[in-house]
């Protein structure tokens, strides 16, 4: 708990930067484009973008999304936008409850529609929200402009929705690009928050968080913390919350400049600067003949090199190697011995996780699949020693014999989860997940449908 909250008279922190939708501000615009986009997710048959600079909101815009969407839309989220073309494909499939079996692409494809099909003619609508979009690659969003071709008779199967920073639309604007950007029939911008609108932000959160003086916040505090935020509101909830911290430390209910300038030098942000302009690879598609086979020739060879780029935009480039490994020669060849396939390796849980393994097995053979529960923690079923300390931590400030973990492997990779609680309805969900203690609220945590585990 912070440590200013008794003496500022508040029942909770009013400027975490985690997203709590109890603090969803509806200012600058922010509650009309949310109408907006619950209407465009339920009557549009096209593409969303919703494009904001970091910090401006997006995160918070989507899981309001997430709650405020009718019972009758499915909801798929995806947070990891590096994803190749066939680990998408795997990810909704692992939503929607598809064994992969390692089908190939146009079969997943088939069977993503097949499951979307069935969705309709149950009247619910399936939308797909997926974040960070600027950082996909562009064979991932050329795989995500053919998804949103999936369709009956009479409309889309998938609604899709995008959440990005502006570099999108620089990728966007390129000429193969052209046939996704003629898709995207809604756009949507998260404008940086202006000093009026900074005022009004910061009034709602205090209040929000139950405070009943006087704003604290001196009219040359906004004029700062506007100029210092440069309007996102990441920044903003940053330094208003050390400077209520520097008032509290000065005996004083009252944020001035002094208070700003210490909160100015302990975030030390740097400003927001002209962004290089992204110069996308051309896709190479309609190609025929010997043209096509080069291609993908080239595709193959030039695989590493392309995921080593792309973690260089996160820091993390390997040196690309100058020379492909020669491929190896088939097994039975001459001078080539016929070996076993290796044995896969037995994966060594720690105690807690067999416990909570357990109890998912238990657990699940009597739920009923409309049922839902709260998602914690996704990660490789390999990180072990993650998923022990995770659930050493979680059993501390929940209820462990609602804890649970299970694995899973229908997007293709072994894969464990770590689930909590057993709730009749979304809305039920939702109110448990607002009531989580702080340390658990960190890890971001969502509703899920317990049909999407079987």
């Amino acid at each position: 708990m912070s440590l200013y909250l008794e003496h500022f008279g508040m029942r909770e922190p009013p400027f975490r930067i985690t997203p709590h939708t109890d603090f969803f501000f509806t200012g600058a615009n922010r509650g009309p484009t949310l109408d907006a986009l619950i209407y465009a997710i339920t009557q549009d048959e096209g593409i969303v973008k919703v494009t904001g600079e970091v910090g401006s909101g997006k995160t918070m815009l989507c899981r309001m999304l997430l709650e405020r969407l009718p019972a009758k839309v499915e909801t798929l989220y995806l947070a990891n936008p590096s994803l190749s073309r066939q680990e998408i494909l795997g990810a909704i499939a692992d939503e929607l409850g598809i064994p992969t079996d390692g089908k190939a692409t146009h079969s997943l494809t088939r069977a993503l529609q097949e499951a979307l099909i069935e969705r309709y003619a149950e009247g619910k609508r399936v939308v797909l929200l997926i974040d960070e979009a600027h950082a996909m690659p562009a064979e991932s969003l050329e795989e995500i402009r053919l998804l949103s071709n999936l369709e009956s008779k009479a409309t889309k199967l998938l609604q899709i929705a995008l959440f990005a920073q502006p570099e999108l639309d620089e990728r966007l604007a390129a000429t193969d690009m052209r046939q996704l950007r003629e898709r995207i029939t809604q756009h949507f911008n998260l404008a940086p928050l202006k000093q009026p609108d900074v005022a009004s932000y910061i009034e709602f959160r205090l209040r929000a968080a139950g405070y009943h003086g006087p704003n604290p916040f001196t009219d040359e505090a906004i004029r700062m913390i506007t100029r210092i935020s440069e309007g996102l509101s990441r920044r903003i909830n940053i330094i208003a919350d050390k400077a209520l911290l520097a008032a509290y430390s000065a005996g004083s209910h009252k944020v001035d400049g002094a208070e700003i300038r210490t909160a100015e030098q302990d975030a030390r942000f740097s400003p927001l600067q002209a962004k290089t302009p992204f110069k996308p690879q051309p896709l190479l598609w309609g190609m025929g003949g010997a043209g096509i086979a080069a291609v993908l020739m080239a595709m193959t060879l030039g695989l590493g090199q392309r995921q080593a780029a792309t973690s260089g935009e996160t820091g993390k480039a390997e040196p690309a190697r100058q020379q492909p490994a020669p491929a190896p020669l088939p097994a039975g060849a001459p001078g080539v011995p016929t070996l076993p396939p290796p044995a896969p390796e037995k994966l060594r849980f720690g105690p807690l996780t067999r416990q909570h393994l357990a109890q998912y097995d238990e657990w699940i053979k009597e739920t009923p699949r409309n049922h839902y529960f709260i998602q914690l923690l996704a990660t490789d079923a390999a990180h072990t020693g993650e998923v022990e300390g995770f659930l050493s931590r979680a059993a501390a400030a929940l209820e462990p014999e609602q804890l649970r973990a299970y694995r899973s492997s229908l997007s293709g990779r072994d894969r464990i989860g770590v689930i909590y609680g057993d709730f009749v309805s979304r809305e039920a969900a939702v109110a448990a997940m607002h009531a989580l203690p702080e340390s658990i609220k960190t890890i971001q945590p969502f509703p899920r449908q317990v049909s999407k585990l079987h």
